[in-house]
């Protein structure tokens, strides 16, 4: 792995021309098998890079990625990284790849929604028309992207938590990390450190797990390259890849030395990774949040939430200064209509020195199911990609 600091470019440069080495001939009749360094390549076949180019506006507006062939043996139809290990990894039983979602509970699923209503967007472009405010949101959202495309010489990490339940953690950081996919070039990692039935696989829109944190701390090793490393992940659309903390299967454990083992061997392969933590206070959690160079504490927009994040925020400022200077506060609205006043609440929490951000209610986001951007309301994809600037710029601040 190079060490200059444009070493991102450099491993997506041998990604896209080591797939391109291992694409068929046009013309050719039945499909030969892969030479092993083409097999290697072919779960990266199909990475879609981020363009620095792209609009500002809003994090990007799509579905889940298409199916990916995996290496070795892996199913052909398995999508979203049912893959076997790289040839030279260590001899540990392959697992069985396992289903996020059951079949039978997933008939109770509707179609997905908008975030917001035909009549609320209807309303939003004609005040759009007849303001100015439109050219002042993209102003905005262009200097979000401009930090989102920063470049970095060692791997950020972000830890995403709460106090409890219910709190939107998992949400926002699939928000993150899609956000990131999206504005950098680099390769960028969502980790599930939340074993005990944790959502993220669901939220990114895997259809299949096999490797898990713990599996992979007895696996990765200095030598291995980027493409060994993502055999092992889920592949996201972009140039994001998913560690699972669990098949979801019920009394997944992880141990905080499994946890440290994992994150130092690959935090080098990423230009940024988000880790989806455990609720306070979770010993992984809090090895996590004093690992990262920046954290986010969601606080669910109810009176007990506000209340309770208050506490542990003023417990903070006891702490060393760059621990407040470094953590952002998301207010998750998950009702149409909230309990409380949300500016009043902001407000409140910002008194004790933290920048606070509100994610406004979301149809698409209450659901709970895959995130699909394109469904998401305008205001929500804004708040997303200025919480996500926010949240980067702090990590570059800290080393």
């Amino acid at each position: 792995m190079p060490n200059a600091d444009n070493w991102q470019g450099d491993v997506l440069r041998d990604l896209r021309s080591t797939a391109a080495q291992a694409a068929p001939a046009p013309g050719a009749g039945a499909v030969a098998a892969p030479a092993p360094a083409q097999q290697q390549a072919q779960p990266q076949a199909r990475q879609r890079l981020s363009s620095q180019g792209q609009s500002a506006e809003q994090i990007p507006a799509r579905g889940p990625g298409a199916a990916v062939p995996a290496p070795h043996g892996g199913s052909a139809h398995a999508p979203h990284g049912g893959s076997a290990p790289a040839p030279h990894a260590t001899h540990r039983p392959t697992p069985d790849a396992r289903a996020v979602v059951d079949r039978d509970p997933a008939v109770a699923a509707r179609r997905p929604q908008r975030g917001e209503s035909v009549v609320v967007r209807a309303s939003r472009a004609l005040r759009h028309i007849v303001s100015s405010s439109t050219a002042r949101e993209v102003a905005e959202a262009t200097r979000a992207a401009e930090m989102l495309q920063q470049p970095v010489t060692t791997g950020r990490q972000i830890a995403v938590t709460s106090i409890r339940g219910g709190a939107g953690k998992t949400t926002v950081a699939a928000l993150l990390g899609t956000a990131y996919a999206h504005y950098r070039q680099d390769p960028v990692l969502l980790v599930e450190a939340d074993p005990a039935l944790g959502s993220l696989p669901l939220r990114l829109g895997a259809e299949t797990l096999r490797w898990t944190t713990a599996d992979l701390a007895d696996i990765v090793q200095p030598q291995m390259s980027l493409l060994d490393v993502t055999g092992y992940l889920v592949q996201l659309p972009g140039n994001a890849w998913l560690l699972p903390g669990s098949q979801g299967r019920i009394g997944t454990m992880l141990d905080t030395s499994t946890y440290e083992r994992v994150m130092v061997a690959l935090r080098r392969y990423f230009g940024v990774t988000v880790v989806d933590c455990e609720t306070l206070p979770a010993e992984v959690a809090r090895v996590a949040l004093s690992a990262s160079q920046a954290r986010v504490l969601t606080a669910p927009a109810t009176l007990d939430g506000v209340t309770s994040t208050y506490a542990v925020l003023e417990w903070m400022q006891g702490l060393p200064r760059h621990v407040m200077d470094g953590t952002v506060v998301v207010l998750s609205n998950m009702a149409a209509r909230p309990g409380i006043d949300m500016d009043a609440a902001a407000e409140r929490l910002r008194s004790t020195g933290a920048a606070v951000h509100v994610l406004p209610f979301d149809r698409h986001l209450a659901a709970g199911g895959p995130l699909r951007t394109e469904l998401l309301a305008r205001p929500t994809r804004l708040a997303a990609t200025r919480l996500a600037a926010e949240v980067f710029q702090l990590s570059q601040k800290r080393r």
